[in-house]
């Protein structure tokens, strides 16, 4: 493992001699993966994270987003530790000829083809539970579905020539199409399923221990975000600037999300003010609502969790006297909807909850209406997507996108009203 701040390379040897340091400058390793089970992780490999995370230090993100980033690159590299197709030909190989090897002193030569058999059903079953499985992303499951196709074409092929011109035995024909359709069957009906929740690699307590001390070794994380500030009293603002408006208004449903897109000055780029549901910034948010109100046309883009909470923002700042209440202000639902993730293509890491989908049937009506009967089925069934488990550059390309298919009506976009008359979603995002 190299050390990040030498550049030397330190073998297991070197860094237990050391005690854990350096050998060139004595700089402490965070990390130790041989000690670390299925979870490996190295110090440079961190570091590289923090650099893809933030595009090189150019974008704020809070640690929430490197939880998830962090899941997504692991579940990454130790699915790709082997090629699935090296894997298949060198045991099937291998355990034909061992295993059937020892079988063929009691059973003969036969046993060569039975122990072919049973390797290949137990692999058929193995790429079944890779395709439900939660600790997989979205891309590999996929893999193994179509693997699951692959193999049942070739074992049909294979299997049905061996046995009718090669061995004759109706036995082994009848075997083989079972397990070769068995598999063609299991591919076919996962390949729409591949969608589904997902469960972490790690648990939150152990990442904040691994980030603590790579804070304590190597230093505050400059462009992490702390929690957003919960602040009373309000700033001053010069009456000058209070005397404009905003044409449009971003309110998200956390802070966070509010924090984030503050800090990279999505304000700014897009001209429009930012707030959270919740009253972030709470230093200025008596002031920019007192702008917003002035603007006749002011447009508010609803940008929230795909969550029971989440889906109730549109009908909140609708009826909530601080916000919207008995006002014609056009309010238009960006997502994330159940909507919008059945029908991406992308991988996104749906978790579930028993709480999720208890609050799910306690929505309002009113939220209830503007809800397919599919979109509130999913909710129902406990699944939730976080808006922090994309990264800071995919947030605002999917809020940008949002904002401009509303602005231009994009073809991609799908404006459906409400029974208030002017709530709207989209349907795709990026």
């Amino acid at each position: 493992m190299k050390c990040i701040r030498c550049g030397t390379d330190n073998n297991l040897k070197d860094r237990t001699a050391n005690q854990g340091r350096c050998k060139n400058c004595h700089h402490p390793f965070v990390f130790e993966p041989t000690t670390m089970g299925a979870i490996k992780i190295t110090d440079p490999m961190f570091a590289k994270v923090l650099d893809k995370i933030s595009i090189n230090n150019t974008l704020f993100f809070t640690p929430r987003q490197l939880f998830y980033f962090l899941d997504n690159k692991l579940r990454r590299r130790i699915l790709n530790s082997f090629s699935l197709g090296f894997f298949y030909i060198f045991f099937s190989i291998w355990t034909t000829g061992f295993v059937g090897g020892i079988l063929s002193l009691f059973l003969g030569y036969n046993a060569f083809v039975f122990v072919f058999l049973i390797f290949n059903f137990c692999f058929v079953i193995y790429l079944f539970t890779q395709t439900t499985s939660p600790k997989i992303n979205k891309k590999n499951r996929k893999n193994s579905a179509r693997s699951l196709l692959v193999l049942g074409v070739i074992f049909l092929v294979i299997g049905i020539f061996t046995s009718t011109l090669i061995l004759e035995s109706f036995t082994i024909f009848t075997i083989s199409v079972i397990i070769g359709m068995l598999s063609i069957y299991l591919g076919i009906r996962q390949l729409p399923k591949i969608n589904v929740e997902q469960d972490f690699l790690f648990e939150d307590s152990q990442f904040q221990r691994w980030l603590s001390r790579w804070q304590q070794i190597n230093g505050t994380i400059s462009n992490m975000l702390a929690p957003p500030q919960q602040q009373n009293s309000s700033a001053k603002v010069n009456s000058d600037v209070t005397a404009y408006s905003f044409d449009r208004l971003v309110v998200c449903d956390s802070a966070d999300i509010a924090q984030i897109l503050i800090a990279n000055n999505f304000h700014f780029e897009n001209n429009c003010a930012i707030l959270s549901i919740t009253g972030y910034p709470q230093s200025i948010f008596a002031t920019t609502m007192e702008m917003l109100r002035r603007n006749p046309n002011l447009q508010v883009y609803a940008f929230h969790n795909c969550s029971p909470r989440g889906m109730s923002l549109v009908h909140n700042l609708r009826t909530n006297s601080q916000w919207f209440a008995n006002t014609n202000v056009t309010i238009i639902d960006v997502g994330l909807t159940p909507h919008q993730i059945m029908n991406t293509k992308r991988g996104i890491f749906i978790q579930n909850s028993t709480e999720s989908g208890e609050a799910a049937k306690q929505l309002p009506p009113e939220t209830k209406d503007s809800l397919s009967a599919a979109d509130l089925q999913w909710l129902e069934a406990g699944k939730f997507v976080e808006l922090e488990s994309f990264t800071p550059q995919r947030l605002i390309q999917v809020l940008n996108r949002g904002i401009a298919g509303v602005r231009v009506g994009d073809s991609s976009s799908l404006l459906v009203e409400d029974n208030t008359g002017s709530s709207y979603y989209i349907e795709s995002f990026g």
